[in-house]
């Protein structure tokens, strides 16, 4: 199995200098690569990756010789993942490649032969040894290397072949999570998620320093030092977030065997003005992303409800669905039955019952007749159903 570890590291200024050289070659190679392959593309030829490394390597050296002051894998890797870009587009799951900007996603790769690892430190080619601030989480075959900017901080992600795996989860208890804004996850056992919201409570110091940013020169050392400001404080909203999502999901994982969640529209809530930055803040989508791999890895189901299963308005006690539930309506008591229901618990406990109700069990086989052979699957399950 492939798995990455991304490492901070502690450059001095002189290797610094070097990151962020290397970072422009690969920007100015990526950039160069896709103007070139629109040119020969709109003058009927087949560009390839290939190709249009071999197309630089010849020219390097005349026109652009400061390429050589970093290592050749940075121009080379840009290319490749160019041509990456375009199979992802050919293939109908990305939009077609677009130019590069300086200061955004500043990264280059390295191949195995370029560099190596010795406890806290990594060899970089041209530039020698850059201290990390951990060791190599996993053991096997280190494949390739990532280095990437983030803010003002210097990361590096080691991509590595190991048979490492974490625990499987033996429990094949049954879980429903229930998404929302006002709490990040509400768990059909009745577990509360509150959700760490950074950006909500960074908001001010954002508009404060966006505010500040906006009236210096274009240019100035003082627009320069507000920026990275700004991009710290953007970074400490995101590494809250992605903490608080971690944790969570591991936590799942670790504890239930089957775990189901809905199918939300998430595209669809960022476009709703109200919802956009509550939704943002949660980050639903990276939850769900985080979800797939991870059961995958500990041997787990992770079951999908279909986008339209009407878990909120559905009574978990007698399965009488309500007419309608506006969103401003947090409790509800059932018509038919009596039962007082927390919104967002009873959408997690209708979407437990979906998952024991559906022709999934906890193992993974499906329910069928006797004569029937059913073999057993670890994948994500998109269950449909509907209710009268």
């Amino acid at each position: 199995m492939l798995r990455s570890h991304k490492i901070a590291l502690d450059p001095n200024k002189q290797q610094a200098t070097y990151f962020s050289k290397a970072s422009g070659v690969a920007r100015f190679a990526y950039n160069w690569g896709l103007a070139e392959w629109k040119r020969q593309y709109e003058a009927g030829e087949k560009p390839t990756q290939a190709s249009l490394r071999r197309q630089l390597n010849a020219i390097k050296r005349e026109q652009f010789p400061w390429m050589l002051e970093v290592t050749k894998n940075a121009p080379q890797m840009a290319l490749i993942h160019l041509g990456d870009a375009f199979q992802r587009f050919f293939r109908g799951v990305a939009k077609y490649p677009a130019f590069k900007k300086k200061g955004i996603h500043d990264s280059f790769t390295l191949t195995n032969d370029q560099f190596s690892v010795s406890e806290k430190r990594i060899r970089i080619p041209n530039l020698g040894w850059v201290r990390m601030r951990e060791v190599l989480r996993f053991s096997g075959k280190i494949l390739s290397a990532t280095i990437s900017r983030k803010a003002d901080k210097w990361f590096v992600s080691i991509t590595v072949d190991t048979e490492e795996m974490p625990p499987i989860c033996e429990n094949q208890a049954i879980v429903g999570v229930d998404l929302g804004v006002n709490r990040l996850a509400t768990l059909s056992d009745g577990t509360f998620v509150t959700g760490a919201k950074p950006h909500r409570i960074l908001l001010n110091r954002l508009r404060r320093l966006s505010r500040s940013l906006s009236r210096k020169q274009k240019g100035s050392k003082n627009r320069a030092k507000t920026k990275l400001k700004l991009a710290k404080l953007h970074a400490k909203v995101a590494n809250t977030r992605n903490d608080e999502l971690h944790k969570l999901t591991t936590r799942l994982v670790s504890q239930y065997g089957v775990i189901v969640i809905e199918d939300l529209n998430v595209k669809g809530m960022m476009a709703n003005h109200r919802l956009a930055r509550a939704v943002g803040d949660m980050g639903f989508h990276e939850f769900r992303r985080q979800l797939v791999y991870k059961t995958a890895m500990r041997g787990g189901d992770l079951i999908v409800a279909d986008r339209w299963f009407a878990s909120s308005k559905i009574c978990s006690k007698c399965w009488t669905k309500q007419e309608s539930m506006p969103l401003s309506i947090r409790e509800w008591t059932c018509l038919e039955c009596g039962t007082h229901h927390d919104r967002d618990l009873n959408a997690a406990k209708n979407l437990m019952k979906l998952a024991v109700s559906s022709t999934v069990i906890a193992c993974g086989e499906d329910v069928r007749p006797a004569h029937t052979e059913a073999t057993s699957t670890k994948q994500e399950f998109n269950v449909k159903a509907t209710y009268a």
